[in-house]
């Protein structure tokens, strides 16, 4: 063989592996329990205790954001977020927390929201429970 096509085997061999590696260390989300017992950054989700507040003084400390979320499987935990708090926190339905649990508390390097859409008929109502209420979307008609 050439020399040009053995490094080309090579070459592609190691975008293989490359490749392999990445796609090994995905996870899925997990849940508090499960991140207690890992030792890696871990992806939960769930939705924010609306009932239990949330803390944020941005005059004394504009980077400490605490509150509490039920996860997925129903456990409460509180969740330190070492950042300002995000905009339209309140209107979120659901969070995903990325980071680590110690000492229990989770410690989150990343919240990401998924809030309502401002283009969607069917919008949702997300009680202080969690319970989501689905409007009666024949309401607005059956009144004209």
């Amino acid at each position: 063989m050439r020399k040009s096509a053995i490094i080309g085997l090579i070459t592609i061999a190691l975008c293989i592996g490359f490749l392999v590696s990445l796609n090994a260390d995905t996870d899925s989300y997990s849940n508090f329990n499960e991140a207690a017992e890992s030792q890696k950054e871990e992806h939960v989700m769930g939705h924010w205790e609306k009932s239990k507040g949330m803390y944020y003084d941005a005059a004394k400390d504009p980077n400490h954001f605490a509150f509490f979320m039920k996860d997925e499987k129903g456990v409460v935990n509180k969740v330190v977020l070492n950042g300002s708090k995000p905009q339209d926190f309140e209107r979120s339905e659901k969070l995903v927390l990325i980071g680590k649990m110690e000492n229990n508390t989770f410690y989150a390097s990343k919240i990401l929201m998924k809030c309502p859409s401002k283009y969607n008929d069917n919008m949702v109502e997300v009680n202080q429970d969690g319970t989501v209420k689905e409007p009666n979307k024949y309401a607005k008609e059956s009144k004209s």
